[in-house]
């Protein structure tokens, strides 16, 4: 719970293939919603019923994407997170506020609406082009497809904790972390 806390405020970045351009576009938002997942004490979880290879990355290092396809429609991008005494665990990235690239992420939803942009997880690979062939990349590393930048700082008294949303299980669990809620 404390990494999905810690990434509010965090500049999410996707660098991409650019359709028009042999450069790639830089893709970017601040995140402003988490949410946490854990092992075996997190029935919601992926990882709740052992290491498979579509959760996999959730049980390696920590630092790296897990992109799964959700149902039947679209992706949703995690940060695999975890203490050394789980073996496994995740934070979903929810929503974040764009800041660059925007143009492009509007044509990705085929959306002009900047409100509803990436305002859920599903919208956020959607708007940047993520799938799953973008797993167990290490948002640590600046040359990363998908990569976290660490320059911000949101003071704690501006992220709200909440149940978390969309999920039939465990959803009592005060693991969603939303920023100026």
């Amino acid at each position: 719970m404390t990494v999905a806390r810690e990434l509010i405020g965090k500049t999410f970045v996707r660098l991409a293939p650019s359709i028009s351009s042999p450069r790639e576009v830089r893709l970017a938002g601040t995140i402003v919603e988490t949410e946490a997942y854990g092992y075996t004490n997190d029935r919601a979880s992926h990882a709740y019923n052992g290491v498979t290879a579509k959760n996999k990355p959730m049980f390696g290092e920590v630092g790296k994407t897990y992109v799964y396809f959700i149902y039947g429609s679209h992706f949703c991008v995690n940060i695999s997170a975890h203490s050394d005494r789980v073996k496994a665990g995740a934070v979903l990235i929810r929503a974040i506020e764009p800041c660059e690239g925007v143009d492009v992420m509007r044509r990705l939803r085929s959306s002009k609406n900047l409100y509803g942009l990436t305002s859920g997880p599903g919208k956020i690979c959607q708007a940047m082009n993520i799938n799953d062939s973008l797993n167990s990349l290490d948002v640590t590393d600046p040359r990363s497809e998908i990569h976290i930048e660490f320059d911000k700082e949101i003071t704690k008294k501006n992220v709200t904790t909440t149940e978390r949303i969309g999920i039939r299980y465990a959803a009592k669990k005060k693991w969603r972390f939303v920023c100026g809620i």
